[in-house]
């Protein structure tokens, strides 16, 4: 099994690391092997969608979501 890493870029977007298959909700899937990261889009502005173009700094996006110091060790679900 292979390690992948999810992290949250302050107000920006989710960097994918490690080997992962991404589909979308129409089941293309998308290539992504030749990266070593990927950048997922969390603002919803991307042209460029599911993957971040870096439109939220030109829209003042900012998160309003963190991980509440209690949950960080419990997955929901």
């Amino acid at each position: 099994m292979s390690d992948v890493t999810i992290r949250c870029r302050k107000d920006g977007p989710l960097i994918v690391t490690g080997d992962v298959t991404l589909t979308d909700q129409e089941g293309t899937v998308y290539d992504i092997s030749k990266h070593e990261n990927v950048a997922l889009c969390r603002c919803g502005a991307t042209n460029k969608r599911p993957f971040c173009d870096g439109t939220h700094r030109k829209t003042g996006w900012a998160a309003s979501d963190t991980v509440l110091q209690n949950d960080r060790n419990e997955a929901p679900g």
